[in-house]
């Protein structure tokens, strides 16, 4: 994104380190704040010492929020886990999903109106995580919630004080969007808040209806976005898609529907309301930082991977700083998914968990980071993570020795099947350089034999030929898959091994933990196999 506007700063460390690492300081935002909830400009300097005095950290941010609507009658609630009880969801993607049969009408509410600060993770947009400002898996969702108490008028009247005057946002610098049919919306804003009609957008289903996923509750929406970039017009050809001027920043849903497995609207029987404000979006704007990871609620995970690499942000290429930003994102969500109870697995939740630690795991590579003496670097960052949870989860502190050696397991044995497998794919990588074709690609074929016999995920291999700007045919990887789950069915369980020389495996196994004094059961993992004392390389199917 381009940009702030005002040259004005104040600048502080955001934190300090040893002094063989230099961090960029991290200037703090002096913003405007309106002088009542209707859209009057204030200038800068009428405002500044107003706001000078409120403190723009991300704890206080969610401190103000909450307090914010529960002075307005808003029952505030913990948030909920990662692991959503709807079966249809993955992971916990909205604020909403906890009260999801509220919204349906199939519980009975317990109170008429909350707010929250939700935990979230998406990975839908992964291959955006630090490339852009924005993008994250794990991010804090703040939001009230209204089960048919009140609706549209209250929560756009309150979503603008909140903005306005809470949080001083300058009132000239908020644009809205409504939904393209939502007159009422419309006039409201008009009307009722004072906003100049060149700075409401009406926009279509795309932008301004809002699901939770195929099925469920939705409604159109309204959507508050920050101008960094005034001088720019309020001429009709305006993008608020444009992310280098705007950043939407709260979104309000006026639920009303619930859409079926046959794409139908049915009118819910109640009329809710449900809203997301991204913590780490305000918190850029109000600390005015250029992106939402140097902020003070990701920049100080920053800080210690830039530790263990030995270089400075401020000297950093843009390909290191995108390395710094994934490895500090990856390990916000993985921190709070093994809390919430998932583990690296090949399937499930429990996959989201392992590529995550995988993709960080390559991303210190890329920067040069050693382990910390006993294999692995990503804990390290983790325990900066848990030091910073006290405000987003209290029970991760008193959960961290198995977090911590959750992820220390998962990036030792990652990097033993990195050893096997790199150098056959830098093998196969070279020899599709080397064809001299425009648009070099690695086959299907070598795809899957490092997925089948090395283990080596098809998502690194993917990541790795894009650097050396090589492609993959996926599609023949997906038929040397579907071939192999053909042969598994047709074999009957009956499998080949392939055996062969090699050192004591058991020298590279961990011990195993025993866990019988705590429970029965638990999950396992397979880490070899021995025929006649040989290790097992390669198992496949006999036909």
């Amino acid at each position: 994104m381009g940009g702030l506007v005002s040259p004005c700063f104040v600048t502080k460390p955001i934190l300090s380190l040893s002094p063989a690492v230099l961090l960029p300081t991290r200037p703090i935002q002096i913003i405007a704040k309106s002088s009542s909830v209707t859209a009057q400009p204030v200038s800068e300097d009428a405002s500044e010492k107003d706001h000078q005095s409120k403190d723009v950290s991300g704890d206080s941010i969610r401190r103000r929020f909450l307090d914010f609507y529960a002075s307005r009658g808003h029952k505030v609630l913990p948030s909920a886990s990662l692991v959503p009880e709807d079966p249809t969801v993955l992971l916990t993607i909205a604020g909403m999903l906890q009260f999801k049969p509220v919204f349906l009408g199939k519980v009975t509410r317990q109170v008429p109106c909350a707010t929250t600060a939700q935990r979230c993770i998406r990975t839908n947009d992964l291959e955006n995580v630090g490339r852009t400002a924005r993008h994250h898996t794990f991010f804090e969702m703040l939001g009230n919630f209204s089960f048919g108490d009140y609706f549209k008028k209250e929560a756009i009247k309150w979503a603008w004080e909140l903005s306005t005057v809470e949080f001083s946002l300058p009132a000239d610098r908020v644009w809205v969007s409504i939904y393209e049919d939502d007159d009422e919306a419309f006039e409201i804003w008009k009307n009722e808040v004072g906003v100049p009609v060149e700075r409401i957008k009406r926009m279509g289903e795309a932008d301004n209806f809002w699901t939770s996923g195929p099925t469920g509750p939705c409604g159109p929406c309204s959507e508050l976005y920050y101008d960094f970039h005034p001088e720019r017009g309020t001429n009709e050809n305006v993008d608020l898609g444009d992310d280098s001027r705007f950043i939407e920043f709260y979104n309000l849903v006026f639920m009303q529907y619930n859409k079926t497995e046959d794409g139908l609207l049915e009118p819910l029987k109640q009329k809710n309301i449900d809203t997301g404000l991204g913590l780490e979006r305000i918190a850029q704007i109000l600390q005015k930082v250029p992106n939402n990871y140097e902020t003070d609620l990701i920049y100080p995970i920053i800080g210690k991977v830039l530790e263990l690499a030995n270089i400075s942000y401020d000297s950093a290429s843009d390909k290191a700083k995108t390395s710094l930003k994934v490895i500090a994102d990856h390990m916000r969500a993985v921190v709070y998914l093994i809390s919430d109870g998932v583990v690296p697995s090949n399937i499930g939740r429990g996959y989201v968990v392992r590529r995550l630690i995988r993709r960080a795991v390559r991303k210190g590579k890329s920067l040069g980071i050693n382990g910390d003496g006993r294999g692995a670097f990503l804990p390290i960052v983790a325990e900066k993570v848990i030091e910073m949870s006290t405000y987003i989860d209290s029970d991760v502190k008193q959960k961290s020795p198995r977090i911590l050696e959750e992820i220390r397991q998962e990036e030792v044995h990652f990097n033993k099947t990195l050893e096997r497998g790199e150098k056959l794919l830098e093998l196969k990588l070279h020899e599709a350089l080397s064809t001299g074709g425009k648009k070099p690609c690695l086959s299907g074929k070598d795809a899957f034999v490092l997925y089948d016999t090395y283990g080596f995920p098809v998502e690194i291999t993917a990541e790795v030929a894009e650097e050396r700007g090589v492609s993959i045919d996926m599609d023949g990887f997906e038929a040397e898959m579907e071939n192999q789950r053909r042969q598994s069915q047709a074999a009957h369980n009956v499998v080949k091994l392939t055996v062969e020389d090699g050192d004591d495996i058991t020298k590279n196994i961990d011990d195993t933990e025993f866990l019988g004094y705590d429970s029965l059961s638990a999950r396992a993992v397979v880490k070899s196999l021995l025929v006649g004392g040989k290790p097992v390389v390669r198992v496949s199917v006999q036909i």
